[in-house]
């Protein structure tokens, strides 16, 4: 029993200390090694990394597991994860900044907004919309961390401007909704 109540926070914490290791697969197969081999790796951890993230939801919803650090956590690991590969992908070149900047952007702003929300009380799902950009995202980094043969990386890049429109349309959806209770709360007061 202790187990199940905790596996999804110890697999936000795998997820948080898999962080590190993909940087180093990531910068030292290519800068140092320069081989295909990094690649894979770095490629399977992060999908080691979003399996987990579906994972550890998926079993604190079944085992009614979910804690307040999961909350916490979650969340941030996710977006740790995404913007470190994200930046990876950049400096050399596999991913487009703009896109990239756009991603990391969004995920700083919808944070602070849910977090001031939190404060009034309210609550914002996730729409289907976000958990489709959260799928092209994650397809996206995957196939340009792989980055060969060719049309995986074009798929990949592709993907990643889709996922960025994607973000610009549901960051403000939740930008709008944001306001529209800041003002109601001002309005309050």
């Amino acid at each position: 029993m202790h187990l199940r109540k905790n596996l999804p926070n110890y697999l936000t914490y795998f997820r948080i200390a898999v962080i590190p290791a993909l940087i180093v697969v990531y910068l030292w197969g290519h800068y140092v090694l320069k081989s295909e081999l990094s690649a894979c790796l770095s490629a399977a951890l992060f999908a080691l990394a979003g399996i987990t993230d579906w994972l550890d939801g998926y079993a604190a919803r079944l085992w009614k597991a979910e804690s307040n650090i999961g909350r916490f956590l979650d969340p941030i690991a996710d977006k740790l994860l995404v913007a470190t590969a994200l930046l990876l992908l950049v400096s050399d070149g596999r991913a487009d900044l703009l896109p990239a900047i756009a991603i990391v952007c969004r995920e700083i702003l919808v944070s602070g907004l849910r977090e001031f929300l939190a404060e009034i009380r309210i609550g914002v799902p996730v729409s289907k919309l976000a958990k489709f950009k959260t799928a092209a995202q994650m397809a996206a980094i995957f196939f340009l961390l792989l980055g060969t043969p060719a049309w995986l990386f074009f798929l990949g890049r592709l993907l990643l401007w889709i996922a960025a429109g994607l973000t610009l349309v549901t960051g403000y959806a939740y930008l709008k909704t944001g306001l529209r209770h800041m003002a109601r709360d001002a309005a309050d007061r």
